[in-house]
């Protein structure tokens, strides 16, 4: 069998010559399944209980180091890597393919554990099949070729843009990011056991909405043909899950992926993973005090620990966190009392930081903007912040004392939200209130204000218990867990610029 290459890369180009002899040798170089019952780590962990025992792995060549009639390869699994010994004199034809093949290709083996004269635990392969001929070299800075044969890598994949974009590779050659990744499966994994175990039911919500909203937020618009109507990617999943408390669940979640046509940075990214749920006749501060155990049960399970080394800075996530006032917080850092202030003293509190706004934004706005200039950097240990404007907060309750705010609170961890939460307003007139104020900012040029839910309205007349509901971006909380500098590194195939 020929193939045809085009690409003028010597090293793919050799690849390929090699692939075309051995179809001439008539080896199978993309074998359709292999029976594995091992692996690196078990095998090295178990050495007493194996050695001289025959096993049978399977990985990707790493390492080449040929010697005439006989060669050691490091090959990598799910586990890790080991290093395997093969013979021409005892595996005969298959040794002859074993020179046609590269770093990067995907072999079986099948021989008895032992360990060099140096010590290291290696299987003496008594047979080998190609699983895989990879026909692109590793993406590393240099790959070249000794006197003997010998392949020899120099440095690793180290580009962050295309770690990104060609994960697979990354996965490959940064053992390291693939813990990330098994860490974050453990930390959701948890979630969904503590809240299983705290009676929540977790539920599915609709991805394709025909009103969106839950989040102030510009959305993602799609057109359904048959239906000949526009629907939005959520932003958020809150407005369905609280339909559910509506109808006779108490506790719901979801863990979601949400949508918003915002921008990219090291918190943000268009495609998302969200935590919602929601317990019917609970507050906000019933809320604050689940958040404290549920992330504490997470660290613990998962790390073994509530203390984290975070960009240099010990963080403890053992409860009780520390909660702050968004008004006394405010005062404190600029003098500003935001629930007795005007427009005027709040864009000059804002021009001390450099931050102007749209002639549109709000008290709220202004407000938020402020805390986010003069308090957020200052926050370290994890703290919840609380009660907010009533400006920026249409789903909240009003607060039971404090006029002009709601209920809510913000978890923080050195100067990041992960967390956001209400005692949810359940009253219908004030949400339709609340709703087309929403939609008077948006006419005045608030592209994030949301649209009115007429059908939420109509869910919430039929009568919605006293709620408290929180959100957890689970990126965010992954980055924190994991030390993570950006939010592309805790998700796999993060959103890129187009490839030129």
């Amino acid at each position: 069998m020929e193939t045809q290459n085009t690409d003028t890369n010597e090293l793919i180009k050799r690849r390929f010559e090699e692939l075309d002899e051995l179809y001439e040798k008539g080896f199978e170089p993309f074998a359709y399944s292999y029976d594995v019952d091992n692996y690196s780590e078990t095998i090295k962990n178990n050495f007493e209980e194996l050695e001289q025992k025959d096993v049978k792995i399977a990985g990707r060549i790493m390492a080449i180091r040929r010697m005439g009639k006989a060669s050691f390869t490091h090959i990598q699994d799910k586990e890790g890597r080991i290093q395997i010994y093969l013979r021409k004199d005892e595996i005969g034809e298959e040794y002859d393919a074993f020179k046609l093949m590269d770093i990067g290709d995907i072999v079986g083996v099948e021989g008895y554990v032992f360990k060099t004269r140096t010590g290291e635990t290696s299987v003496h392969v008594r047979s080998m099949t190609i699983l895989s001929k990879s026909m692109r070299p590793i993406p590393i800075a240099k790959e070249t070729v000794d006197e003997d044969g010998n392949k020899v890598i120099h440095d690793q994949f180290a580009d962050k843009e295309l770690r990104y974009r060609q994960r697979y590779v990354d996965l490959i050659v940064n053992p390291d990011v693939k813990e990330v990744f098994k860490k974050r499966s453990s930390i959701v994994t948890t979630i969904r056991s503590f809240l299983d175990a705290n009676e929540f039911v977790e539920v599915e919500t609709p991805v394709l909405q025909p009103v969106y909203g839950g989040a102030a937020a510009r959305p993602f618009v799609t057109h359904h043909n048959t239906l000949d109507m526009d629907l939005y990617l959520r932003i958020a999943d809150e407005l369905y899950l609280k339909r559910l408390i509506v109808g006779g669940f108490d506790r719901v979640y979801e863990i979601a992926k949400d949508f918003r046509n915002e921008g990219i940075d090291k918190t943000h990214n268009p495609e998302f993973t969200m935590l919602e749920l929601y317990v019917a006749f609970k507050d906000y501060n019933w809320m604050m005090k689940f958040t404290e155990q549920m992330i504490e049960d997470v660290a613990t399970k998962v790390f073994g620990t509530t203390k984290f080394e975070i960009d240099g800075t010990m963080i403890d996530f053992k409860g009780p966190w520390i909660r702050l006032s968004m008004v006394d917080s405010i005062k404190e850092s600029t003098g500003v009392d935001i629930t007795n202030t005007t427009l005027d003293e709040l864009k000059a509190a804002l021009k001390k930081y450099n931050i102007e706004l749209e002639d549109s934004a709000n008290n709220g706005k202004m407000i938020d903007e402020l805390f986010g200039a003069a308090v957020e950097p200052s926050i370290v240990q994890p703290t919840f912040v609380i009660d907010y404007p009533i400006e920026i907060s249409p789903l909240a309750k009003k607060h039971r004392t404090k006029e002009g705010l709601v209920e809510r609170f913000e978890g923080y961890v050195l100067g990041r939200e992960i967390c956001n939460a209400f005692s949810e307003l359940n009253d219908p007139i004030d949400q339709k209130e609340r709703f087309l104020s929403q939609v008077a900012m948006k006419e005045a040029g608030d592209d994030e204000a949301t649209p009115i839910d007429d059908d939420y309205i109509r869910a919430m007349e039929f009568g919605m218990p006293p709620t408290a509901g929180l959100g957890i971006g689970i990126d965010r909380l992954v980055m924190l867990l994991t030390n993570q500098p950006t939010i592309r590194d805790v998700i796999l195939f993060p959103q890129m610029r187009k490839e030129k």
